[in-house]
């Protein structure tokens, strides 16, 4: 009997993913006031299978023949959280957004959540959204930071052949509860121990959509200056996340530890932190940049007045620092079209 629990309560979890599907994917095709948040209306489908089987949700926009730009999300977010990105960009640029393993509509698969099946996930997603000899502007949020770190440092011999300039933008790299400030009261005050932090954001439970989880919200994960539609819309996006999917995830990023991994990006990267991101403080943002700066692949660090929605609470200079890295790129002849 005891043998078999695994696999029931894997069961009763699948069954309750399915249950709640059509409720989550209603989450990330709200409509707002706001038009740069909603959904682009027609996606091409990039079909991407991992080494264990799981099917990955991967979406193309724009020019077949334009520079391309991959953006990879943070926990608990999914492709539709780059809606001002896809929706400002996708007329002229080639954008490729996915949702990582377990979030959106991606499978879990089999692996368990860790450095390695970030690098290999996001390196299948280059495999099949890419030509041979194609480069593209890598752009990662939070998670999808961390996710370009581990793979440049699992796979130092892809990132001149597939990365033509990088975006860093509210991430880090280790050390995420003791530097954190989102846990009211308790990192107010001290650093959070690593099992409170797998306590509070590793439970696996359903986020309520109530006028106070609004407040918390705004106040513990945005910026003073965030509208309320960008709050509405930051919010359904994080509450769309499967509960077991953000709890397991959440309980791995409190030891997740990726030491120098910054340093073997050997492309043109740039650097944008929070000034009041409580989740990621612009430490960790600076610190990553200090060591592309040793290793000559800084090419800009800068902190914005939000939170850590950095690409949401100041879509329009977030997206023309894309543009300008792609025209980085393109000066020294390494975006391919």
């Amino acid at each position: 009997m005891l043998a078999k629990l695994p696999d029931t309560v894997a069961g009763l979890r699948s069954g309750a993913d399915a249950l709640t599907a059509a409720y989550r994917a209603q989450l990330r095709s709200r409509t707002y006031r706001t038009a740069s948040l909603n959904a682009h209306p027609a996606p091409e489908i990039v079909p991407v299978v991992t080494s264990d089987g799981a099917r990955l949700r991967v979406h193309a926009y724009g020019p077949e023949q334009g520079d391309v730009i991959v953006l990879i999300h943070g926990w608990s977010c999914c492709i539709e959280y780059w809606n001002p990105q896809i929706n400002e960009l996708s007329g002229e640029y080639r954008v490729v957004a996915y949702d990582q393993r377990g979030h959106g509509e991606s499978q879990p698969g089999t692996r368990p959540f860790g450095a390695d099946q970030l690098a290999d996930d996001l390196s299948a997603v280059l495999d099949a959204a890419l030509r041979p000899g194609q480069r593209a502007i890598l752009v990662g949020h939070s998670m999808g930071g961390m996710t370009i770190q581990a793979w440049a440092r699992h796979y130092p011999e892809q990132v001149a052949r597939r990365a033509a300039a990088v975006l860093l933008a509210t991430t880090a790299a280790r050390q995420i509860p003791a530097r954190a400030k989102v846990i009211p009261l308790i990192s107010d005050l001290v650093p959070a121990p690593v099992w409170v932090a797998q306590t509070v954001f590793g439970a696996p439970v359903p986020l309520p959509g109530l006028a106070a989880a609004r407040m918390l919200f705004a106040s513990r994960i945005m910026g003073p200056d965030c509208s309320a539609d960008e709050v509405d819309f930051g919010l359904s996006i994080v509450r769309s996340c499967r509960p077991t999917a953000r709890g397991a995830v959440a309980r791995e990023l409190a030891t997740l530890d990726l030491g120098s991994s910054a340093a073997a990006i050997t492309v043109p990267t740039s650097v944008i932190a929070g000034e009041y991101d409580k989740l990621l403080p612009p430490v960790h943002s600076l610190e990553i940049a200090d060591l592309l700066a040793e290793s000559g692949s800084l090419d800009r660090v800068a902190t914005l007045p939000t939170g850590h929605l950095v690409n949401i609470e100041a879509a329009g200079e977030f997206n023309a620092e894309i543009r300008r890295l792609v025209a980085v790129a393109a000066g020294r002849g390494v975006v391919a079209s």
